[in-house]
């Protein structure tokens, strides 16, 4: 569910290669990717559709694995899309997701525009009727799903040294002034262009720095049919 480029679906099309991969995702454009990926991968068990998360167009049982990765945080009503994957789960099959939680980010060094940022980013994604704290409400939207056997955990993310560090702030240097993140922080009156500079010079400035340390914590959760 929202496979994006591709990657994760075809990591998971290499481990079962007897077996069938759907991937979907809502935005047209970067199926392409992932049938390139596929396809650079030489994996013939994978396939890429549009696909509406609140409607699948599978039948109930169809599955013996739903998998969603860093999705439920953007949709608007979680509950109905984990109720969705739950129909299209075959009885044994489990449904899992996971989730960051941007509300308990940490980093180093302390830096006023970081603070600021991450402010932000929390106030656009509400705007947009997301969640951005979602990896703490997975185990809570899972039961008001139905689903009554949940395995709930956690784990993290860490960015730092010279090869992860330059490439996560240039990252989010590059969405808060080229991508629609900052688009939307502009059109919903959070931010103007000049505040975004600001913050990606912030995140510019962490990257530069040799002590730059940066934790992703993700709620996770196995749902079991």
């Amino acid at each position: 569910m929202g496979c994006g480029p591709g990657t994760i679906t075809a990591d998971l099309a290499a481990r079962v290669p007897s077996g069938e991969v759907v991937g979907i995702d809502a935005a047209l454009d970067v199926l392409s990717e992932a049938r390139a990926e596929a396809s650079r991968r030489e994996l013939s068990n994978v396939r890429f559709e549009t696909g509406d998360v609140y409607r699948l167009a599978f039948g109930d049982d169809s599955f013996d694995v739903v998998h969603a990765h860093q999705v439920l945080q953007h949709l608007s009503d979680p509950v109905a899309a984990l109720a969705e994957m739950r129909r299209v789960c075959r009885p044994g099959g489990v449904v899992a997701a996971r989730d960051g939680d941007y509300g308990g980010f940490f980093w180093f060094p302390a830096d006023p525009g970081l603070d600021e940022w991450q402010a932000l980013y929390r106030d656009v994604a509400r705007a947009l009727g997301g969640e951005p704290d979602a990896g703490r409400h997975l185990l809570s939207w899972a039961r008001a799903a139905g689903f009554s056997d949940v395995l709930a955990s956690g784990s993290a993310w860490c960015y730092t040294g010279p090869d992860d560090r330059p490439w996560w702030g240039s990252l989010w240097a590059q969405r808060l002034t080229e991508s629609p993140f900052g688009d939307r922080a502009v059109e919903h009156g959070l931010a103007t262009r000049a505040d975004l500079e600001r913050l990606a010079t912030a995140w510019r400035r962490w990257a530069d720095s040799e002590d730059g340390w940066f934790l992703i914590p993700h709620g996770e959760i196995l749902c079991t049919i």
